[in-house]
């Protein structure tokens, strides 16, 4: 009942600020694991996870340095959210994210790991990528524009509405790790995840992924 709430009132609070266009609907899956990635440009990101996407086992990790905030607190224990710490490797944070993805959840995470400063993607740190090979989930790719919070601030400041803009990927899986290289077979799977995400997103927000040989080849240029 709490998290019906919260979600109804994230929703109410989004339909007040923001007009959402969505492209690619038809693409998320309504049951089973998933690991659901995205850019992060945006203080209300994940919000938007909780206004497009009607499960009610959504998975989302919240970092630690909100611990201290109140409302962050309530809101984490709200929509049953995962402390973690972004700085050190936080293994029982992997555990329950790991527990929940093989009881059928839909986790939500952008591996840049913080906001992109610029808008365009920075490099991801490891993490997505793992939990995706580990769990058997598949992957959903998805891309956001619109809720830089430079731009929110100065629309709400002058009570205009946010226009937000996200689109969905088709789904898909990581082969199984191969070979003695664990660590470069990790960066592979991050650098994939990375390109499904740029190439959702306008050229000028693919950042460091935008010379990528493998986005190339999924924007057909390869």
């Amino acid at each position: 009942m709490t998290f019906k709430i919260t979600r109804a009132l994230i929703r109410l609070f989004f339909r007040l600020i923001a007009r959402i266009e969505v492209q690619g609907m038809e693409n998320v899956p309504r049951s089973g694991g998933l690991v659901a990635v995205t850019n992060h440009v945006g203080r209300i990101d994940p919000g938007l996870a909780y206004v497009l996407i009607d499960r009610d086992d959504i998975i989302m990790l919240v970092a630690e340095k909100y611990r201290e905030t109140a409302i962050f607190r309530w809101l984490t224990w709200a929509i049953d959210g995962i402390w973690v710490d972004r700085f050190n490797a936080d293994f029982s944070a992997v555990r329950a994210c790991l527990r929940r993805l093989k009881r059928g959840g839909m986790m939500v995470i952008a591996p840049e790991g913080t906001r992109s400063p610029t808008g365009s993607l920075i490099r991801a740190q490891s993490g997505a990528g793992y939990l995706a090979m580990k769990s058997g989930a598949p992957i959903l790719p998805s891309a956001v524009t619109g809720t830089e919070d430079a731009e929110v601030k100065a629309r709400l400041r002058r009570l205009r509405r946010i226009d937000i803009h996200v689109r969905f990927g088709e789904p898909f899986r990581l082969a199984p790790l191969a070979g003695a290289d664990r660590d470069r077979a990790l960066d592979a799977y991050d650098d994939e995840i990375m390109c499904r995400i740029a190439a959702l997103l306008p050229p000028d927000r693919r950042g460091v992924y935008s010379d990528h040989p493998r986005l190339a080849e999924l924007l057909g240029e390869g």
